[in-house]
């Protein structure tokens, strides 16, 4: 005797099972998926409200050594990136032609002052000849004539004596500005410093007739000078105090800190669009910091410490000045939330109401779509 599932009883068995995996198909593409939120969390930390800008390095001193008087730079003593000390000899200008005005002017001094002797000893004699012939007029043993020309000599030698004295006051101011000229041919440094840039060369020649020809510039980088350029719409905000810092391009996770110095009342157009340089200096003790680096500057408005922040681009709809609605993650479903918000800058916000650290937001949620 043959047992077994009869045909009939299996092919409807098959069309139970078929049915089956068909129904399971059809359920699981017909039930929507659980909706996979995108969220921020509320974060609690110090918040800055800053203006921005972009700023170049320069150094608080700068000076530029020039020289005085003409003449061949006949030696060079430094070089690009010399640290120098205040007083130090950094060239020589020829000295020839200065020593020749001094040597020159020594010899005519010596030659006014036997000059002025030799007066003096005549004014002497005709004062004692005066003197003699008076008596004698008295006894009229000599004219009148004779004693006037007697007492006219004396004045006469006496004015002698005044030329030659302001011939000598004048050939000492020549002497001395003969000398002060060729002190001028030693050029030292004015302040300490380095070396930033050398206008002028070994052999060439410097003429010093209507301006003082540039040789070399000396820098003071224990102290930098950031100038920020700000624009018209940010500058209405600042004010000589605020604290500010700034990064460099080679260093982006360093921050230099200083304070704001002043404002330049003086605007610079560029491209249409009007500028104003923010000042404010930097400690600079390792020279890290060199002339014309680009900073990308913060200037500080506001701060807030502890602050309840999110990124700006998580608000929802305005409602008010300061009144925003987000949507908030809660149990899986979006919950439009009423904010109060306080400083912000270009990046993130600070919440004052409406939430708590560690709540999730769903940015781009608006009140539309929780209709």
């Amino acid at each position: 005797m043959k047992t077994g599932v009869k045909p009939s009883r299996r092919r409807w068995l098959i069309i139970l099972i078929v049915l089956i995996i068909a129904a399971l198909i059809l359920w699981r593409y017909l039930t929507p998926a659980p909706v996979q939120w995108k969220t921020v969390d509320v974060a609690q930390r110090t918040l800055e409200q800053n203006v921005m800008a972009t700023g170049k390095l320069d150094a608080v001193r700068k000076v530029d050594v020039g020289a005085q008087v003409s003449g061949q730079l006949q030696s060079l003593y430094v070089e690009i990136g010399d640290t120098v000390k205040k007083e130090q000899l950094l060239a020589e200008i020829d000295p020839q032609q200065a020593q020749n005005q001094v040597k020159e002017s020594e010899g005519t001094l010596r030659e006014l002052n036997a000059q002025l002797a030799q007066a003096r000893a005549q004014y002497q004699l005709s004062r004692a000849t005066a003197s003699r012939k008076q008596e004698l007029a008295r006894r009229q043993a000599v004219s009148r004539q004779d004693l006037d020309e007697a007492n006219t000599d004396v004045a006469v030698r006496l004015a002698a004596i005044d030329t030659i004295e302001a011939q000598i006051a004048r050939n000492k101011a020549t002497l001395g500005t003969a000398k002060t000229n060729l002190d001028y041919t030693r050029i030292v440094a004015p302040m300490d410093g380095v070396v930033t840039q050398i206008t002028t060369l070994q052999g060439q020649t410097v003429i010093a007739a209507q301006q003082a020809p540039n040789i070399l510039t000396l820098a003071d980088l224990d102290t930098m000078l950031v100038k920020a350029q700000v624009s018209e719409a940010d500058v209405i905000h600042l004010r000589p105090g605020q604290k500010a810092w700034f990064t460099v391009l080679g260093d982006p996770n360093t921050r230099y800190e200083g304070t704001l110095k002043d404002i330049q009342p003086t605007p610079e157009k560029i491209n249409d669009a009007i500028f104003y340089y923010a000042r404010f200096e930097v400690p600079n003790p390792k020279h890290l910091l060199r002339l014309d680096m680009t900073a990308q500057v913060h200037i500080m408005l506001d701060s807030v410490a502890d602050a309840l922040v999110i990124p700006l681009s998580a608000l929802g709809d305005q409602i008010s000045d300061n009144r925003y609605h987000i949507a908030l993650l809660e149990d899986g479903k979006p919950v439009m939330r009423e904010v109060t918000i306080g400083i912000r800058n270009n990046i993130d916000v600070q919440l004052i109401s409406g939430v708590k650290k560690g709540d999730k937001v769903i940015p781009g949620y608006g009140a539309a779509e929780a209709e």
